[in-house]
C-alpha cells in the first residue's frame, strides 16, 4: 500500500498531466494568446475563477453547467500562466509558439509539484484534513494578496512575492482536484 505522501505524489502528477493535456488542446486552439495578458489581467481571470467556486459551494448549483472542478483545473492552468507572465512580461500579440508554450509550462508544472513535495514534508499531509471550502477560501486570500502587491507596483516589506502566491494558488487548486476526485470514486 502507499504511503500518504506517495499517494500524493501520484495524485498531484495525474493532475498536472490532465492540466496539461486540457493546456496543449487550448493552445491548439487559441496559441497563446494569453500572451497579451498584463499579471493584474490574470490575477483578475484567477479571481473569476475561484470567485465563481465559491458561489458555487455556497449555492449548491450552477446555471451555467461547468463545476467546481473544473474552475480548479483553470486556476491551475491559469497560476501557470501568471508565472510564464511574471518572468516574460506580455507581449502585444501571440510571440510563442506551441512547443515554447509548453516547455515553459512544464518548467513551472514541475516547480509547482517540488514545493508541494517540501511543504506536504513539513505540513505531513495537514491538507488532507482540511475543509475542500478552505482551499478556495485560501485561494482567495491569495488573490487579494496579489493585488495588493500589484497595487504597490510589487514591492513588498517582509512578504512573500506575487510569483509565490501564483504558486500556492496552484497548489490549493491541485489539492481541490484531487480531493473532489475521491469523494467522486466514494460515490
Amino acid at each position: 500500500m502507499a504511503t500518504d505522501d506517495t499517494r500524493t505524489n501520484e495524485q498531484f502528477k495525474q493532475v498536472l498531466a490532465e492540466c496539461r493535456s486540457l493546456f496543449e488542446k487550448k493552445l491548439r486552439d487559441y496559441s497563446a494568446s494569453w500572451r497579451i495578458l498584463r499579471t493584474p489581467s490574470v490575477t483578475d481571470q484567477l479571481f473569476i475563477k475561484a470567485k465563481r467556486i465559491r458561489s458555487l459551494e455556497i449555492k449548491k448549483t450552477s446555471l451555467v453547467g461547468d463545476g467546481i472542478r473544473g474552475e480548479y483545473i483553470a486556476l491551475i492552468n491559469y497560476g501557470i500562466v501568471g508565472l510564464i507572465q511574471l518572468e516574460l512580461g506580455c507581449a502585444d500579440a501571440t510571440d510563442m509558439s506551441a512547443d515554447e508554450a509548453m516547455s515553459h509550462y512544464d518548467r513551472y508544472a514541475d516547480e509547482a509539484l517540488q514545493l508541494m513535495l517540501k511543504k506536504n514534508h513539513d505540513y505531513d499531509e495537514a491538507w488532507r484534513s482540511m475543509r475542500i471550502t478552505s482551499y478556495t477560501d485560501f485561494i482567495l486570500t491569495k488573490i487579494q494578496r496579489v493585488k495588493e502587491i500589484e497595487d504597490n507596483d510589487g514591492a513588498t516589506l517582509v512578504s512573500e512575492g506575487i510569483g509565490s502566491n501564483y504558486m500556492d494558488i496552484i497548489n490549493y487548486s491541485v489539492f481541490g482536484v484531487i480531493r473532489l476526485n475521491e469523494q467522486h470514486e466514494q460515490d
